[in-house]
């Protein structure tokens, strides 16, 4: 196994503390556990969520007590097994160092400062993972939710290869529509409208994936179809399945953060169509970029507060009279946002006391 170099972690843990963590001005206070032990050793299998939640209260807001700054906590490459994980109390945070031993996180004279950039490239592939990477990494390359305006532009199969109903590997397919200049797509088709619980107004579709295609020869004027090379299959795909662009691959380490600006919003989706979902389930919400919300975002779930009869008020009441009121929402675990689209996100729910369902409440932690 490879091992983290010591001059490599001092030149990781000296950028990590170097830097001030960007927070919200509503940044939820970082509480260790009374129990929380001296230190932990990191063995193949931890992830950084389970690591903090041997140490705090909200194992999401680790990169607090480690001093991330937003660029570090977009891919964290800098935790190995074979290390200890050492709570500082005098400090009130967690270090790569035995506390009152070593540089206590601060760069020595005369090394440089290498960017969170450089660092993660040059750090390797064993460092161990925020989350549970492998529940998601399916989710993070398929286009899963169209919003509703790209679907009148998306570019559509209009024949298969003479003779095909329905298209396989490395045969042809012919597509009509605008490429903006890209040359590799996934192939899917709509599927489950996705309603927002709040207004019953559609903002999503999630997309049914088929496949990918490849360019192969451009249309060459107006009116004429392009010619694609089908590259993989996984569901039937033919005449009228639509074209995306391809994602960039994704990152594959996130780190958890409180969002940008305040969230309240509900869950429109379990994946997979079940009535309830648990832990390590993927749920979507009716909240997305154009919302505040990024990879790595944690909310906090609530099942919806009922609206029941006001008996101080109801008495002798005829029906339509009767005053109502709204029971509080009650908090029951949290949930991690990993993929996000404008209107719409995909979270992985991390910890929670009684199933989530269609309609609870997802919002910014308080």
């Amino acid at each position: 196994m490879k091992n983290f170099s010591t001059v490599g972690a001092r030149l990781a843990v000296a950028t990590l503390f170097a830097a001030s963590v960007a927070l919200p001005a509503t940044a939820m206070e970082c509480k260790f556990l009374p129990n929380a032990p001296d230190q932990h050793l990191v063995v193949k299998g931890d992830t950084l969520w389970g690591i903090s939640g041997k140490f705090l209260e909200h194992p999401w807001c680790w990169p607090q007590v480690w001093n991330m700054n937003r660029e570090e906590i977009s891919n964290p490459h800098w935790i190995y097994p074979g290390q200890i994980v050492y709570f500082d109390r005098s400090k009130g945070r967690l270090s790569l160092h035995k506390p009152g031993e070593g540089d206590d996180g601060l760069p020595d004279p005369g090394i440089t400062r290498l960017s969170p950039q450089l660092r993660t490239e040059g750090l390797g592939s064993n460092a161990i993972p925020g989350i549970p990477s492998g529940v998601i990494e399916p989710f993070l390359s398929q286009p899963l939710i169209v919003e509703a305006d790209e679907l009148k532009d998306a570019p559509q199969i209009v024949a298969a290869q003479e003779g095909h109903i329905y298209l396989g590997k490395d045969e042809k397919a012919y597509v009509a529509g605008e490429l903006k200049d890209n040359t590799s797509f996934q192939v899917f088709r709509p599927s489950t409208p996705l309603h927002d619980p709040a207004t019953g107004k559609i903002v999503a579709y999630e997309a049914f994936y088929l496949g990918t295609v490849k360019l192969v020869t451009p249309a060459k004027k107006a009116g004429e179809a392009h010619a694609f090379t089908v590259t993989s299959v996984k569901q039937e795909m033919g005449v009228g399945s639509l074209l995306r662009a391809a994602p960039p691959t994704p990152l594959q380490n996130y780190a958890p953060h409180q969002p940008r600006q305040k969230i309240d919003a509900r869950v429109m989706s379990n994946y997979g169509g079940v009535g309830a979902a648990g832990q390590n389930s993927v749920i979507s919400i009716n909240r997305g970029s154009l919302d505040g919300l990024d990879m790595g975002s944690v909310l906090q779930l609530y099942h919806f507060g009922k609206t029941v009869d006001d008996p101080r008020e109801n008495k002798g009441a005829l029906s339509f009279q009767r005053k109502t009121v709204k029971l509080p929402d009650e908090e029951f675990g949290s949930v991690f946002v990993f993929r996000v689209f404008k209107h719409v996100s995909y979270g992985l729910i991390m910890q929670v006391r009684e199933p989530v369902q269609i309609g609870d409440v997802a919002k910014s932690p308080e």
